[in-house]
């Protein structure tokens, strides 16, 4: 199976300037990363909130120029410091945010949010774009007469649904998912998580699912990275990370996670019932 992604040592400093009590000083947010996404299968990123997840999606979606180390698309390097983005890269990654609402112009009716893409990106006439993305409202399970409604008339879901369904309009070869279901109740992400899954087969996508829910992570990961401080400290498949973690930082990850089997959930009903001393 074709590697479509390849990060290669990757840092990023941020240089952070003096003030009033503090002198001027470099952070860095991501240390020495290294992996790989195959093509049709989902990388997961885990960690907890600073582990440097944000900046590698970053990075990774051509936001931001890494500070060393290279990045590796299709088999072409990418390094957007010394290079201009291309329609082309752009249009083969392309990013799914956590707040479904924040990344939606509130003003801008579904539809013409969804051929925004294709206005900017190809030659298409308005009848054609129309088109598209009606047929993609209906793929990813809304009905194509909502194209004139605006994003406050639907729900959480039905919004990560448009969103979802605006960044696969150009046929991108790659998908950063930026924890596109935690801001959903439990019964919304699955069917979110089972939409995606059918949009990558469909599609044939390449996924960098960005999470620190472990639970969502063992039902959509292939493979899994676990970041702490920056750092790639646990990387495997999704199998062999689950059933024996080798780092601490990881296996103390999976203990501070609620187990939701029936045996774990007697087993806390029963120790919460016991009497005290």
């Amino acid at each position: 199976m074709s590697i479509v992604l390849e990060a290669r040592n990757l840092f990023r400093d941020y240089h952070v300037p003096a003030s009033f009590n503090s002198p001027a000083r470099t952070v860095q947010a991501l240390k020495d990363a290294s992996f790989s996404l195959k093509a049709g299968e989902t990388l997961a990123v885990v960690g907890e909130s600073g582990s440097g997840k944000s900046t590698l999606a970053r990075i990774l979606t051509l936001i931001d120029r890494q500070t060393s180390g290279s990045l590796h698309i299709e088999g072409r390097e990418i390094d957007i410091a010394r290079q201009k983005v291309t329609p082309e890269l752009r249009r083969t990654v392309q990013m799914v945010f956590q707040n479904p609402y924040g990344s939606l112009n509130p003003r801008q009716k579904i539809g013409d949010t969804l051929m925004e893409p294709l206005e900017l990106n190809t030659r298409l006439p308005k009848a054609d774009r129309e088109a598209q993305a009606r047929e993609m409202l209906r793929r990813v399970g809304l009905d194509p007469a909502h194209f004139n409604r605006y994003p406050h008339m639907f729900s959480g879901g039905q919004r990560q649904r448009i969103a979802i369904a605006r960044a696969i309009m150009l046929r991108p070869k790659i998908l950063v998912l930026d924890e596109p279901v935690s801001a959903l109740d439990l019964s919304v992400q699955a069917q979110i998580l089972n939409l995606l899954a059918d949009l990558q087969d469909e599609f044939g996508l390449s996924y960098v699912f960005i999470s620190h829910d472990l639970s969502v992570v063992k039902y959509i990961a292939d493979e899994v990275i676990v970041m702490y401080l920056g750092e790639v400290v646990e990387k495997g498949t999704r199998d062999q990370v689950f059933a024996a973690p080798a780092h601490p930082y990881t296996q103390a990850l999976f203990a501070a996670t609620p187990k939701a089997d029936v045996a774990h959930i007697r087993a806390r009903m029963a120790a919460k019932a016991a009497p005290t001393a």
